[in-house]
């Protein structure tokens, strides 16, 4: 890996606080498959990249390939957007925080 893929890597690890158990069971839940941008009302977005990012936990570093790491620095870019919009008040059960999840970060971690 160069020094820009290995700063890809950790700027992952940062912004995907899930674990790949965690990620997959999220993925399974109404709440995670009922937020997102649908493309033709199919799966969204948010939801197609969480399965991305469960096989990216899943793989060993060196297994990674070009897709992966240029996924890797589009979560990056996503959760870093995504959070800084934060609404006010409890985030728990909100459109939110649920849309961030299906990314791999849960802000309440």
């Amino acid at each position: 890996m160069s020094d820009d893929d290995d700063q890809t890597r950790k700027d992952f690890d940062a912004a995907v606080n899930m674990t790949a158990s965690e990620l997959k069971k999220w993925l399974d839940t109404d709440d995670s498959k009922a937020v997102g941008q649908k493309k033709d009302g199919g799966e969204s977005t948010g939801h197609e990249s969480g399965r991305h990012i469960v096989r990216i936990l899943e793989k060993k570093r060196a297994d990674l390939t070009d897709d992966d790491l240029a996924h890797m620095r589009k979560v990056v870019g996503y959760v870093k957007r995504h959070s800084a919009q934060k609404p006010k008040g409890d985030i728990t059960d909100t459109d939110w925080r649920f849309s961030l999840m299906n990314w791999g970060h849960d802000p309440k971690k």
